[in-house]
């Protein structure tokens, strides 16, 4: 599959993750207190967008041929096929109950993630030695923002006046 098709279809399988999250994870969240901290909806849902739109650029740039976007392109891969098992197919068997988000993350983010990254391989758009620790450090990345999005959607929250 050409790289355009790849990098367009992993920002539509995080796009529906996303959505699912976006749509059931609030309120699941505060059901499973000892798993999970509770997340305000809006502050859920401004880190989503945030995120979607992120997998959105860097698919654009990356096609357009800046090698940094292709690899965070695939350091965000890599985080999307992480999260399929940490968290979501962990909390699912721990907790015995669906966690939102595991369903699209093994349908559509493994495959997607596991196709773009073996693109970005084979097509010679990344060299694996700097994916060796490039990979893993936009994976911290991502996770480390996730926090930081969450309070500044708060901050938003709490300027607009909206709950």
């Amino acid at each position: 599959m050409d790289w355009d098709a790849l990098a367009w279809l992993f920002a539509g399988a995080v796009t529906l993750h996303n959505v699912e999250e976006a749509v059931l994870l609030p309120r699941w969240s505060r059901t499973v207190s000892r798993w999970s901290v509770p997340v305000a909806t809006t502050d859920f849902r401004f880190a989503v967008v945030v995120l979607t739109v992120l997998a959105y650029a860097c698919a654009w740039i990356s096609i357009r041929g800046q090698l940094f976007a292709t690899y965070v392109l695939c350091g965000y891969a890599l985080a999307m096929l992480l999260n399929a098992f940490i968290p979501h197919l962990a909390a699912t068997i721990a907790l015995r109950r669906y966690a939102p988000g595991t369903a699209t993350a093994f349908c559509f983010n493994v495959p997607v993630a596991s196709l773009l990254l073996y693109g970005a391989v084979t097509q010679h758009r990344i060299e694996f030695v700097t994916f060796a620790w490039g990979g893993p450090l936009t994976v911290i990345a991502i996770v480390s923002a996730i926090p930081l999005l969450f309070a500044l959607g708060r901050r938003l929250r709490a300027w607009t006046g909206s709950s």
